[in-house]
């Protein structure tokens, strides 16, 4: 099966950085666009960033300038490097992806997710 794996998640101080990693492995023909999406308790999750397969990257407002979202197409893996940490990072962070089975008669990626990495951001 065709899944996502985070790691990267922990604690950390305000101020400080953490780096998430996410792989895609299974029957994998293409990985299209790959993000990163957050949730607090009780809210919707929401997008922190994403990234096509050739490079462009979109962030949302709140992590521009702190946060920078890179992949290795060859690895088919996605990064998230945050810097300058604030509480308010503080959510479960999501790896997503859209996997193109390495099946006949798939044209278009299928959204997966990953389970999720906790980051903690407290003094």
């Amino acid at each position: 099966q065709m899944q996502l794996v985070e790691s990267g998640g922990g604690s950390v101080q305000p101020g400080g950085s953490l780096r998430l990693s996410c792989a895609a492995s299974g029957n994998i023909f293409r990985v299209d666009t790959m993000g990163w999406f957050r949730q607090y308790p009780g809210k919707k999750r929401e997008l922190v960033a994403d990234i096509t397969s050739g490079g462009s990257t979109n962030y949302a407002d709140s992590v521009k300038g702190r946060f920078t979202i890179s992949r290795d197409n060859a690895k088919n893996m996605v990064y998230l490097q945050m810097n300058s940490l604030k509480p308010e990072d503080t959510a479960v962070y999501y790896c997503n992806a859209d996997l193109v089975p390495a099946e006949p008669g798939y044209y278009y990626g299928i959204p997966y997710w990953g389970k999720g990495t906790l980051v903690t951001v407290s003094s």
